[in-house]
């Protein structure tokens, strides 16, 4: 395949004006303001154009943010979580932040065909329905929808969801102790409904996450898809490619997906990935 010289070049020519901004960025803190598109445009000596298309991309990204008739600024600092291989699994740190929960739904429901398989019980068996807003210090992080047996659950409250620790309040409320997670990580797009919750603009980047939740007797308790913000969250992964002497892990925060809290009093959680993990979208 022949190279186009003129695509190249122009592709060039914005990853090193994206560099300058990002040395920008970095040298700043979150709300600080970067100088005006006149300005970089002079200093880097590159057109109008060249240089908008680097800052869009790094707006699209959540590092910049732009204020009408005020400028650029920079961006609220991301919710970094980090992955780090172990064996074949990963042993996941956990994300900083206080992290609240905002009730939307809550119901009980036929567990309907997918669902049902996914949780191995009967489309017909009831589920308790939970759909939440996560929040990270008072701003919306995540859209929540959860899928819990109601036979497992019967006595399930609204507290329950929005205080506390889930996973605490099934092990101590509700007798049951989960034990293993498999979690898969892709990247999507908000619609504009979750656009509107989430305080971001429609067909923003996004993280979808899903998780199959079983307890220490192998019975699925939970079946959960969340939505999580691409301009705020990021995974970063950290690959062990050769034998080093392991310290513990910190049990400080959240885990990506999972409330605050949960998998408490018990070994650190592991999961199996597949799919795509998008390093920052």
């Amino acid at each position: 395949m022949e190279i186009d010289a003129a695509a190249s070049g122009a592709m060039l020519k914005r990853e090193r004006v994206r560099d300058a901004i990002l040395e920008l960025i970095e040298a700043r803190r979150p709300g600080d303001a970067i100088p005006s598109e006149r300005v970089l445009c002079g200093e880097l000596g590159v057109s109008r154009p060249t240089l908008r298309a680097a800052v869009d991309e790094l707006v699209v990204a959540g590092l910049l943010v732009r204020e009408h008739g005020r400028g650029m600024f920079v961006a609220a600092e991301k919710i970094t979580q980090e992955l780090i291989s172990d064996r074949n699994a990963f042993s996941l740190p956990q994300a900083g932040g206080v992290w609240t929960s905002r009730l939307l739904e809550f119901r009980t429901l036929p567990a309907g065909a997918r669902v049902g398989r996914k949780l191995r019980i009967s489309p017909a068996a009831e589920i308790r329905y939970v759909a939440r807003l996560r929040l990270v210090d008072g701003s919306p992080m995540a859209i929540e929808h959860l899928h819990v047996r109601a036979d497992l659950v019967p006595d399930l409250t609204s507290d329950e969801l929005e205080q506390g620790d889930l996973y605490e309040h099934l092990r101590d409320q509700h007798g049951v102790q989960v034990s293993e997670a498999v979690q898969s990580i892709e990247p999507t797009v908000v619609t504009r409904a979750e656009a509107d919750l989430l305080d971001v603009p429609e067909l923003s980047p996004a993280l979808l996450f899903e998780r199959l939740t079983t307890d220490t007797r192998d019975r699925p308790v939970e079946y959960v898809h969340s939505l999580y913000r691409g301009d705020r969250y990021r995974i970063v992964s950290r690959l062990a490619l050769g034998p080093r002497v392991e310290t513990p892990a910190p049990r400080e925060g959240h885990h990506p997906g999972i409330p605050p809290g949960d998998f408490t009093g018990g070994d650190p959680v592991t999961f199996s990935t597949r799919g795509v993990v998008q390093h920052g979208l």
